[in-house]
């Protein structure tokens, strides 16, 4: 315990902490993509998926506390090692120089402040039931399971809802692509020979993550996929 408040006092050791905890949650954004996109082979398989994640609660709810707890030392550490920045350098330069860095460094705090908004909202609508409650009461009428692909459905007929995730989406792609590449860096794993390939992975998977998560409330919308 020491040890790791020890590493936790330190800027190296907050820079490892926001590392590990920002891996840990994309290898979770690959994984609920892979599972959101199985809304294309319809309600049975959807179902059944969801159905089988459900009758594991142990195993559940040991994932959720687990990405809870990396989420919060993500956010803390990202916002202690802000304010470290800021307080090292007290006088902003007389002329400012964004270009040094991107679009996505410079707005890599403001898209995970929002994205944590969105998750609070996306949890409340379709796993808590907060903001819909009748679609915790929704059963497949075949298996008996919840009906998770018509939550899906009705939940994205919505276009401002869609669209709010889209843009939550957009958001995400964005703050992938820098943050990816900066986990590999405060990891020690980035190397001058393979920096190129690191930020193109980084932009590569940020992209396929945003295609592949908006295609879904896109299908809705348009009647790609529907009611059955």
């Amino acid at each position: 315990m020491n040890i790791l408040t020890r590493a936790f006092s330190s800027s190296l050791g907050k820079k490892y902490f926001m590392a590990v905890s920002g891996l840990i949650l994309f290898l979770f954004v690959i994984a609920h993509m892979l599972g959101n996109l199985q809304v294309y082979l319809g309600p049975e398989v959807m179902n059944n998926y969801a159905h089988f994640l459900k009758s594991k609660p142990s195993l559940l709810w040991t994932v959720r506390v687990g990405l809870l707890v990396a989420a919060l030392v993500h956010i803390v550490t990202a916002l202690q090692l802000a304010a470290e920045n800021r307080a090292s350098r007290p006088e902003r330069y007389a002329i400012a120089k964004p270009f040094a860095a991107s679009f996505a460094s410079r707005t890599i705090l403001v898209s995970g402040v929002v994205l944590f908004a969105f998750i609070i909202y996306h949890l409340m609508h379709f796993t808590l039931g907060v903001t819909d409650p009748q679609f915790l009461e929704l059963r497949d009428p075949v298996s008996g399971y919840h009906d998770v692909y018509r939550m899906t459905v009705i939940g994205f007929s919505d276009p401002v809802i869609s669209g709010f995730y889209i843009i939550s989406m957009g958001l995400l792609a964005l703050h992938l692509s820098h943050g990816v590449g900066s986990l590999f860096q405060s990891l020690g794993l980035r190397t001058k020979r393979n920096l190129n390939g690191i930020i193109k992975f980084a932009r590569l998977s940020a992209l396929i993550i945003f295609i592949g998560n908006c295609s879904i409330p896109i299908s809705v919308l348009v009647g790609a996929v529907k009611l059955q």
